[in-house]
């Protein structure tokens, strides 16, 4: 199969230029039909199944980090900056996530993943042989950047080889095994820090993403370019390197201060506002850049003046930030309302990891019988709402592992919201922009899960600090004891009773507003999904 343009690649992975998928009676006008894609189930199984070692891989990298952080900072005397294993690596793939869907376009996907395997491996091996804190956050930083790619450039190639109703059913497979890596990697990095070292777990990540690059080498199918695009030099020169600078610092500015913000430093610093000023400006500037100037842009604006294009955006950011948030204030509630260990309070979290992976899988089934989208996001929305309301309304310090069921919901319109969002999306472009469009899409998921862990994280700490420490000043705590229990949670056993009432009641109840946060974005992407103009795939 091949296609022809006059400055642009052409890939064995890309099908011709078309205007569009499917049908649409309900918008301005609507795109031709898709063509039909000449790869057979067998061999686009064969392509995910090479794809789904990364995916896996990567995601149980995320939650071995969030179990190992505080013996890997131990080690090196650090724990204060702890944290700062997974905000880095946060960070660098929100900053880096745009960037790989032009690059994807000018180099080819199966180029631009194999380069993520390898960058994440680097990562994963400056960690494993770090002497010092930085140099083990600079490889975190590295890792983050490599699974941005990975994360963005899988999904595109599955849009690139099956038909898009299709596309959700592949993709359900992927959020199967990505979940199955974030359940296992925890207790894994756990018994590895326990038993070879924390250093085995990530030096052990090594050799299986360069596994990966030789078998994504051998199965994916191979790019070839146009005579004209056939040097490396005149492909570099079509990079907008500025453009993905500018962009790359507007994000990092603006997303900064919501990891730090009331963690590392109060809201109130100095560093915050600058930070934020200084991403209205770079944000400015990048626009100015990408309208006026870029030839080739890293990012196209024009895909957000299509409506489609920015509702399912901020569909998938809002429902991120709910479910996020959501997830946050778990394993602090079971902590300290029943005084569990941090493996039992995050084992009430499993039931929302089967939720989003029932979610995944029964929307690509939907969307495949059917070509419907829009309804599955109401629902995922409304589902959503449900679960947060049932704990706004019934967990209020003496939760029963039957009430902790109530997390399911909230995963289901999570796994469905994300695999109809994708489509919603795919479905609304010009196939020529699927891998711009779709870096983007997890560019603003990323962005949702930060806000929406901030604001959650924030509305907490503003509750105990404003309301908590009158009570506790009252009951004959001193500030400086004060100061202290609000940063060491979670609850003493050796701290007097009437105080443990105080601090808990406080936890309870802003854990409760963080609920209502939830709800909001909740109601944001079910208002959005409302008015979504649907394309019959």
């Amino acid at each position: 199969m091949t296609a022809t343009t006059n400055d642009t690649e052409s890939s064995r992975l890309l099908p011709a230029e078309r205007d569009g998928y499917g049908s649409a009676s309900d918008c301005e006008s609507a795109p031709q039909p898709e063509e039909p894609k000449p790869y057979s189930h067998a061999f686009i199984a064969r392509v995910v199944i090479a794809l789904l070692i990364g995916v896996f891989t990567a995601n149980a990298d995320g939650s071995l980090v969030l179990a190992t952080h505080p013996v890997i900072a131990s080690e090196f005397g650090d724990l204060a900056d702890s944290s700062w294993l997974f905000i880095s690596f946060m960070l660098a793939g929100a900053a880096s996530q745009t960037v790989y869907g032009k690059l994807s376009d000018i180099f080819g996907r199966k180029a631009i993943l194999m380069f993520c395997y390898g960058l994440f491996a680097l990562g994963c091996a400056l960690v494993g042989i770090g002497q010092s804190m930085w140099q083990v956050i600079l490889g975190r930083v590295i890792s983050g950047s490599g699974s941005a790619g990975m994360t963005a450039m899988a999904s595109v190639i599955i849009t690139d080889l099956a038909p898009l109703r299709e596309v959700a059913s592949w993709q359900s497979y992927m959020n199967v095994i990505a979940t199955v890596g974030r359940s296992i990697g925890g207790p894994l990095g756990g018994l590895l820090a326990d038993t070879i070292g924390w250093r085995w777990s990530f030096l052990g990540q090594a050799p299986v993403f360069a596994a990966s690059i030789v078998i994504c080498g051998l199965l994916l199918p191979p790019t070839s370019h146009t005579t004209q695009e056939s040097s490396i030099s005149s492909r570099l020169a079509r990079i907008d390197v500025l453009g993905a600078l500018l962009l790359g610092a507007t994000v990092l500015s603006l997303a900064t201060p919501l990891e730090i913000g009331g963690q590392k430093i109060p809201w109130s610093h100095p560093l915050i506002f600058a930070l934020f000023a200084a991403g209205l400006v770079l944000a400015v500037a990048f626009v100015f850049v990408e309208s006026r100037w870029a030839k080739e842009p890293i990012y196209p604006l024009r895909l957000l003046r299509n409506a489609q294009v920015t509702k399912s955006y901020l569909i998938v950011a809002a429902q991120a930030g709910a479910q996020l948030g959501m997830m946050y204030t778990v394993p602090i509630y079971f902590q300290v309302t029943q005084r569990v260990s941090s493996t039992i309070a995050g084992a009430h979290l499993f039931p929302a990891v089967i939720g989003n992976t029932v979610g995944g899988i029964a929307a690509g089934i939907i969307i495949n019988r059917t070509g419907r989208y829009k309804a599955l996001l109401v629902f995922a929305a409304a589902s959503s709402i449900t679960g947060y309301t049932l704990m706004l309304l019934r967990w209020h310090g003496h939760t029963s592992w039957a009430e902790s069921l109530y997390v399911f919901p909230g995963g289901l319109g999570t796994g469905i919201a994300f695999s109809a969002g994708f489509i919603s999306l795919q479905a609304s472009i010009d196939p020529k922009d699927k891998a711009s469009a779709a870096a983007g899409l997890f560019m603003t998921s990323t962005l949702g899960i930060i806000i929406g862990m901030a604001g959650t994280s924030a509305i907490i700490q503003g509750y105990l600090r404003y309301s908590v420490q009158l009570d506790l000043a009252r009951l004959g705590m001193s500030q400086a004891e004060i100061a202290e229990r609000l940063r060491a949670s979670p609850i003493s056993r050796m701290l007097p009773e009437r105080f443990k009432k105080a601090l808990i009641d406080g936890y309870v109840k802003g854990i409760e507003y963080g609920h209502g946060l939830s709800i909001v974005f909740a109601g944001i992407t079910l208002i959005t999904a409302s008015l979504l103009k649907e394309r019959k795939l």
